[in-house]
């Protein structure tokens, strides 16, 4: 009996399903995954996904919010190293851009507006992104203590466009890791002394 035959016997089916997923996930982009794939990596019968999962794009919903609570948690590690406010905003960004870089289809993923609907998340991905945005306005609200709350929803958006793009063009091999530090070493040195 082949392994994608065998019954399916998983406690935690949700749980064996997302980490076969996820390993998948760092060799083969979301657009090559299927149930199937998934069923085989985890060692399970080709139906038992859909005990969990009625279809594929439920799997990857979860699968995103996976992956954006990782990139969370290692931006807030990075804040969390200490240092004063340009350093820790420099950390953060630095860690949103090596997620990237080591976990490119899993960071493109999180941003597929097919799986997070922008304006539209799962309720999980919106605790994700709640918390993202509420680090960067900490940091933004160091730097620019003076700035008014529009000022500072105004910095925040250039600070995560900048970083995103940067994290783009480092994974797509437009722009080399090693340009990201003084890159973003430049922008933080737009707030004030």
């Amino acid at each position: 009996m082949s392994r994608s035959a065998a019954p399916y016997h998983h406690g935690n089916l949700a749980e064996a399903l997302e980490t076969a997923a996820r390993e998948l996930l760092e060799r083969h982009s979301a657009a090559e995954l299927s149930l199937r794939e998934v069923a085989r990596q985890a060692g399970v019968s080709h139906n038992a996904p859909y005990h969990h999962y009625g279809d594929r794009a439920s799997l990857l919903k979860s699968l995103a919010a996976r992956a954006m609570a990782e990139l969370v948690e290692a931006q807030q590690q990075a804040a969390d190293a200490g240092g004063d406010a340009r350093g820790r905003l420099l950390a953060v960004g630095l860690a949103y851009v090596d997620y990237a870089v080591e976990h490119s289809h899993a960071f493109a993923l999180i941003y597929d507006p097919e799986v997070c609907v922008p304006g539209d998340p799962s309720s999980t991905m919106a605790e994700l992104i709640d918390a993202n945005h509420t680090l960067l306005a900490q940091l933004v609200a160091e730097l620019w203590p003076q700035a008014d709350e529009a000022g500072q929803a105004a910095h925040a958006a250039a600070l995560w466009s900048t970083v995103h793009g940067l994290a783009q063009l480092v994974t797509a091999g437009h722009l080399p890791r090693e340009a990201v530090t003084p890159a973003l070493a430049t922008l933080s040195t737009t707030a004030p002394a």
